[in-house]
């Protein structure tokens, strides 16, 4: 797909192929709608309870962070200004949007997306709106029984949770950092921890957007048309990856953003807080400190 890895709009393709420009639009429509319908159950398709629990076996041999199944975040996916679309797609980084939230692997693979949402949305609606999303908030997802951390063996059991930032609702299946004003050392180790893990997903989007160049740039296209390039470019990306195999390179110009996160997204169940101040007490404890921590957070 040289239009996905260039970024090459349709006109210039009209130049390369001699093809109208209205003829190439329709090729890479309805490639783009090949590749989801045949690629996404093959090599995409909703994990299973085991394949929840090898992901968390990955995650805590790359990240040390327990029971961990997934990263999520939102990406926004430039768009030239859809016709007659308001303020809608125009986001507070002020320029126009579609958003993808996506959940992710340890092998910086996408695992469950959700593409389409306006930009002006805000990570946490759109998540709660997604069909996995209200799944979770239900306690739907097919996730493995409740296990105890690793090393802990005479603790108890917790369930296996997702990582976000703060714009994400706490859960006890999704864990976000500690806002600013309740920390103390132990919080702000932990928020460490959860974001070695968490920048997962910001390396993935980074991947994605440096193998397909088209997220370089906005895309000179409808939403609509924009929704089926994002899912193709996706599961193109998870095809690519589990052929081509994981290269350290990738990662290379992903930085942690800051832990000390300032401020908080509404109230949480007093299960959530309590699946959280056991990571607490976990990742605190001798016997699961990693050596350099402290002098991160010093």
């Amino acid at each position: 797909m040289a239009y996905l890895a260039t970024g090459t709009n349709f006109s210039a393709l009209h130049f390369d192929f001699l093809m109208g420009v209205s003829t190439i639009s329709n090729i890479i429509r309805e490639t783009c709608d090949v590749l989801w319908k045949v690629l996404q159950p093959r090599e995409m398709s909703v994990p299973s309870t085991e394949d929840w629990l090898q992901i968390s076996k990955s995650f805590y041999e790359k990240t040390q962070f327990p029971n961990c199944v997934g990263a999520v975040d939102g990406k926004h996916v430039r768009l030239e200004c859809p016709k007659n679309s308001g303020s809608q797609y125009f986001n507070y980084k002020h320029f126009y949007s579609l958003i993808l939230l996506a959940i992710c692997d340890a092998d910086y693979c996408f695992r469950i997306i959700d593409v389409g949402s306006y930009g002006k949305e805000s990570d946490c609606n759109v998540f709660k709106k997604s069909v996995f999303g209200k799944n979770l908030y239900a306690d739907k997802v097919n996730f493995p029984p409740d296990n105890v951390l690793p090393g802990d063996e005479k603790g108890i059991p917790q369930p296996y949770v997702i990582v976000g930032d703060e714009a994400f609702a706490l859960n006890k299946h999704l864990l976000r950092p500690f806002p600013g004003k309740s920390l103390n050392d132990q919080r702000r180790t932990f928020n460490y921890r959860l974001s070695r893990a968490r920048q997962n997903i910001e390396c993935t989007f980074g991947i994605l957007s440096n193998k397909w160049r088209i997220f370089h740039t906005s895309i000179l296209a409808s939403p609509d048309f924009a929704v089926k390039i994002t899912k193709a470019a996706c599961v193109l990306h998870y095809f690519v990856r589990r052929r081509d195999g994981f290269s350290v390179e990738d990662t290379f110009n992903c930085k942690m953003e800051d832990y000390t996160i300032k401020k908080g997204v509404g109230n949480a169940s007093f299960e959530a807080k309590e699946v959280r101040e056991y990571f607490v007490d976990y990742i605190n404890s001798p016997g699961n400190i990693l050596s350099w921590q402290n002098k991160v957070i010093g």
